[in-house]
């Protein structure tokens, strides 16, 4: 049995500080449990009152007779290390410390905190909290929460889940979903997450035979594979996970001193792991609960990107189409056999996806079902929308097309079918419970549609990184570029010959000996970003050329940085013709190395045409990366160009992800900008290694 079961199933809850003021916290929590109807029994801990809202109260748990499962503490800070100590003496299975006042406060509450911790794995208890919002669990009844959502808002059980953070977000979130009628299996508020955390919430609610559809939210996370694993573990199991991340602030990109580490922010590497491990992340509560309720009532993901639309409104149908389109969803022509069949229902209509029936339907006996059976039938499009405008606020008019839609579900039991309508919620409620959902708004019945399409594609493309190995060499030295590239060519990366010159005249008869034309570049481990102090010179056609540059490059470095070490300047052949890219290492601290691609150039940081995957990445999720970025074209005959080689730089990328991984306790990131890649072969150009 999964270690939170205790959290949610008590047969025995001790409420420390219960009030018989029922608007009061401890008075609140009581009162939510006795409207609620829990089925376990309460024991209210009050040190001053013998009965607490109609309950016989104890002045001390320890007063209370026979083992407690679990305690719920709503005291002052101050008094919450004895009250816990206390309930651990009874044989709580489980604790829930509402109690605010502690990590969140200050370094004098991070101790206290870290003391009820200590108290609760020392005895093998689970603790939510502190600073929770509490839980409700739907099947039995238990609403342990002190939120005033409940005060005018009941949850009702159903098959979503909702595990969050922030307690008022929660509140909030299911405040909205349950005034439009979607029910909840549990909702958990992780607090300050000293033990329990939405990623093992998340790990316990992939279990729940009762959890379909798992929605949460988090702030920040402690333990980036504990997440990884569960958001993979609810994938496999065939749960949806719909997660909101708060903050989209590049985190620790001033401090880096990579392209890498300031492209990587800390919410590109959230996105980047939600989508590895088959979650979604929506941009709204409204979203979230849009996609969710989809998947709640449909029970089973759409089958392809393939939409059709049935509208009686030309600019309604235009207006869905066209969001379609935005977010990846595709609207295929009827085949000749579909529109003959949609031709002989509706004579008058232009036989098209979209496919406008115009008002004249409402002349044809059953002339919307009979339409959309006839596009069913003659395509494989795994989701059709029917925009049938205020039909549904008229039940009784409405009954025998709704029996119809009905039926029609049953016929293609492996499709979906969503009605865009006004509606009564009988009229919505009837359908819901056919697996058929009801949108008021095509808008956001579309971008519904089109999260629940990418968690289907992401369900289906799920990805691990294997497991961590450690490099049995010490880096060394890498300060500069010619240090970076020697170890990085070790690692079996591509290179050109190259050397450090510390006279013009050597480099002079190291250009000579590699031929002309050559590249001649200041060497310092200060000036990791040459091109900006015009420390790179192209190009240069003889002996000539190149001692003038190496004068040239170590005026222009002194001047633009007095201070600078310079070794010299390094030379080495002059390559043309190719594509430009970017490929990095950022170590994330929550998730670990992060392999980067992308166009690269001088312009990287402009343009941001990367993307990002867990290191180290296997051949496949190396294509996945290339083929994620836009400019990846280039390297397909772009404009009657050339084919450039592809295979070379999926290797490079694959043995720097390698790389990475293997150093991950030392490095902070990793620059090699540009990889040039060719017709035949690849090559890095240019690299920058930045320990911690």
């Amino acid at each position: 049995m999964h270690s939170l079961h205790s959290l949610f199933f008590p047969e025995s809850v001790a409420l420390i500080g219960a009030s018989s003021d029922p608007e009061r916290i401890g008075g609140r929590v009581l009162r939510f449990m006795l409207e609620g109807g829990y089925e376990g029994t309460i024991y209210p801990i009050n040190k001053g009152e013998p009965i607490v809202q109609g309950l016989k109260a104890y002045k001390n748990i320890t007063e209370v007779p026979g083992q407690i499962d679990q305690a719920v503490i709503i005291i002052p800070a101050a008094g919450v290390e004895t009250a816990l100590r206390e309930a651990v003496s009874k044989g709580i299975k489980s604790v829930q410390i509402l109690t605010a006042g502690f990590a969140e406060i200050d370094e004098a509450g991070k101790v206290q905190q870290q003391k009820l911790v200590d108290i609760c794995r020392e005895n093998n208890v689970r603790m939510l909290g502190p600073n929770s919002l509490g839980l409700l669990n739907l099947s039995n009844k238990f609403s342990a929460t002190f939120s005033t959502a409940l005060n005018g808002l009941r949850p009702v059980k159903g098959n979503i889940a909702l595990a969050t953070q922030s307690g008022a977000f929660g509140s909030a979130t299911y405040g909205m979903a349950s005034l439009r009628g979607l029910g909840f299996s549990k909702i958990i508020a992780t607090g300050n997450e000293a033990d329990v955390d939405v990623a093992e919430s998340i790990d316990y609610l992939a279990e729940d035979p009762e959890t379909a559809v798992i929605c949460a939210a988090v702030e920040s996370c402690k333990d980036g594979n504990r997440l990884r694993a569960a958001l993979l573990k609810a994938a496999k199991a065939g749960k949806p996970v719909l997660i909101m991340k708060a903050g989209r602030t590049e985190v620790g990109a001033t401090a880096a001193a990579t392209h890498t580490g300031s492209l990587a922010g800390n919410d590109t590497v959230y996105d980047t792991v939600f989508a590895e491990c088959g979650a979604f992340r929506p941009q709204s509560i409204e979203e979230m609960l849009d996609i969710a309720y989809v998947c709640s009532v449909t029970g089973a993901l759409p089958k392809n990107n393939d939409v059709a639309i049935l509208t009686g409104s030309g600019g309604i149908g235009i207006l869905m189409a066209d969001h379609a389109s935005d977010h990846g969803l595709q609207l295929p022509k009827l085949s000749a056999a579909g529109s003959a069949a949609v031709l002989e229902v509706l004579p008058f209509a232009v036989a098209a996806n979209p496919l406008d029936t115009t008002a004249q339907v409402t002349a044809v006996k059953s002339g919307v079902t009979r339409t959309l059976d006839a596009l069913l039938s003659h395509s494989s499009c795994g989701t059709i929308f029917a925009y049938l405008a205020h039909v549904g606020l008229s039940p009784v008019r409405f009954k025998s097309t709704s029996d119809e839609m009905i039926a029609l579900k049953g016929k293609f039991p492996d499709r979906a079918i969503i009605m865009v309508m006004l509606a009564t919620k009988e009229v919505a409620a009837e359908l819901d419970k056919h697996g058929i959902p009801t949108f008021a708004d095509p808008s956001r019945a579309v971008l519904a549609l089109a999260g629940a399409r990418k968690l289907a594609q992401r369900r289906d493309a799920l990805y691990a990184p294997s497991a961590a190995k450690k490099s049995a060499k010490a880096l060394g030295d890498v300060s500069t570029e010619a240090a970076a590239k020697k170890v990085l060519a070790e690692a079996g990366l591509p290179m050109l010959p190259e050397a450090v010159c510390s006279s013009a005249e050597a480099t002079v008869a190291k250009a000579t000996e590699f031929g002309f034309p050559v590249v001649c570049k200041i060497s310092s481990a200060d000036i990791p970003h040459k091109t900006e102090v015009g420390g790179v010179m192209l190009n240069l056609p003889d002996a000539d050329a190149v001692r003038a540059a190496y004068d040239e490059l170590l005026r222009r470095a002194k001047a633009a940085v007095p201070n600078a070490r310079i070794d010299g300047v390094l030379v080495t052949p002059m390559l043309k013709g190719g594509v430009e890219t970017i490929m990095g290492i950022h170590m994330d601290p929550t998730f670990g190395p992060m392999v980067m691609f992308g166009s690269g150039g001088t312009a990287v940081e402009l343009f941001k045409d990367v993307a990002f995957a867990s290191a180290p990445v296997n051949e496949a999720r190396a294509r996945e990366l290339v083929d994620s970025v836009k400019s990846s074209q280039l390297l397909r005959k772009w404009r009657g160009g050339p084919q450039f080689d592809e295979q070379a730089l999926v290797n490079a990328i694959c043995k720097l992800s390698e790389f990475g991984q293997m150093h991950a306790d030392v490095l902070e990131s990793i620059d090699v900008n540009p990889l040039m890649v060719r017709e035949k072969g690849a090559v890095c150009l240019d690299a920058v290694i930045t320990l911690r």
